[in-house]
């Protein structure tokens, strides 16, 4: 462990082990011969917010940035913050880049502007580069505002209980999902763009915020809410799955919406989209469509197994890890923006997150962070901010979208009434659930 003068900070194979709070913060400071490694900013950035709130951390680096180009004489103070300016540029470029969503508090902004007024007196190339900044990320952040009044207004008009979707299925009102596209290739194209619009509003700090110290002052919800946004859309897609297995009338129209799903996930499995087709294996599993024997009697099960295979929970979902590294490698290796396509199963990654963080202190028994704790959380996370960044190469198909993300489903009461309704209960525990139900 090596101490570097004056600043407590602990190395071991010239990596970054461990440090004080206050120690991170001044290594984040740019001076006129020194700028933080790149990685270290991430990482640093991302983790802070366990430690401190985004606008302390920022009120500090700024202000030590200006202190320390401090002399006592008025023009070399000028001179040499003219010299460090446009690092402090880089640096403010970098956070408002990778973590537009911090600057959504006031305070930040105003922080913003302060050094804005700072630089201009300094030097008017770092000035013009401060404005560009500023509108990038307040461009950013009204795409921010926009996504979350869309995904609001979505959720709205999906949670609009229709009258029985079994009365409508057979009067035939309800369109099913098989007459709205019958090729499971292009359904599972438009589950990836759905899947990758939704990741790329998805910040990196999300992920920590969900488990960093809880300021009461703050509303923590729009925090994260994209985080969760995202979850909820899992959710919705087993649902849709289950809705459109349980709701026909005929056995054989169901056992064909059956096939036609483990089309599709089989679809999402060849292009890397690992979310949908977990979401999908979700949904057939519920208890409502697995206990449809008739109706899987009928249907072919060969593949669904071998994908049911591939996500097994056991051994730490060990078979899926795997096929998730050799879509990471096809990705890293890709001519095509297609093959580039890597869409996690998105609660696994959440969890291993968090039990990085839980498994392992932020802090040594001497008050130093574990910098090694933050290294690690940073290379996941910064692995997922790869994968959001991919551009979905397919042709959007304006009717399908709609279907999917809007069309009502069963709640969890109602695909059980409509399951009996399917297959009558069969022993005297589901006549007793179906009774309840009625």
């Amino acid at each position: 462990c090596v101490f570097s003068t004056g600043h407590h900070m602990c190395y071991h194979d010239n990596s970054l082990v461990s440090a004080s709070l206050e120690a991170l913060i001044q290594h984040l400071v740019p001076t006129v011969d020194y700028y933080p490694d790149r990685s270290y900013v991430f990482t640093f950035l991302l983790s802070s917010r366990l430690f401190l709130h985004p606008y302390e951390l920022m009120t500090r680096v700024c202000h030590l940035c200006v202190e320390q180009q401090r002399s006592g004489d008025a023009l070399l103070d000028k001179i040499r913050f003219r010299e460090v300016a446009p690092k402090l540029v880089q640096l403010l470029t970098e956070w408002t880049e990778t973590f537009p969503y911090d600057f959504r508090d006031e305070r930040m902004m105003r922080c913003l502007k302060d050094m804005t007024h700072h630089v201009a007196r300094g030097d008017e190339y770092s000035w013009r580069a401060m404005q560009q900044m500023t509108q990038r990320l307040i461009k950013r952040l009204s795409a921010l505002g926009q996504y979350e009044e869309a995904v609001a207004a979505l959720n709205t008009v999906a949670m609009e209980r229709p009258a029985s979707l079994k009365s409508k299925q057979a009067s035939g009102q309800r369109s099913d999902v098989m007459s709205v596209c019958e090729d499971a290739f292009i359904l599972a194209q438009q589950l990836t763009h759905i899947e990758l619009d939704r990741l790329s509003f998805i910040g990196p700090e999300e992920f920590i915020q969900t488990f960093a110290m809880k300021d009461p002052l703050e509303n923590h919800k729009r925090k994260t809410s994209n985080l969760e946004a995202y979850i909820n859309w899992f959710n919705r897609l087993s649902y849709l799955v289950a809705t459109e297995i349980c709701m026909p009338v005929k056995k054989k129209h169901r056992a064909r919406i059956i096939e036609f799903f483990i089309d599709v996930a089989q679809e999402c499995f060849n292009i890397g989209n690992f979310n949908s087709l977990m979401a999908i294996i979700t949904g057939m599993n519920m208890s409502p469509v697995s206990r449809l024997k008739k109706t899987w009697s009928k249907v072919n099960t060969d593949k669904f197994e071998i994908l049911e295979h591939q996500m097994d929970p056991s051994s730490n979902f060990s078979n899926y890890r795997t096929a998730l590294r050799g879509a990471t490698q096809r990705s890293e290796t890709a001519h095509s923006s297609q093959e580039k396509i890597v869409i996690p199963f998105f609660s696994l990654l959440i969890k291993d997150i968090y039990f990085l963080n839980e498994g392992c202190a932020s802090r040594l028994p001497n008050g130093h962070i574990n910098f090694e704790k933050l290294w690690e959380l940073a290379k996941q996370v910064s692995e997922f901010l790869v994968w959001r960044q991919v551009i979905c190469p397919f042709d959007r198909d304006r009717r399908v979208l709609q279907y999917l993300v809007t069309t009502p489903v069963f709640s969890e009461d109602e695909l059980h009434l409509a399951s009996y309704e399917s297959e009558g209960p069969e022993n005297n525990m589901e006549k007793d659930s179906r009774r309840s139900l009625r």
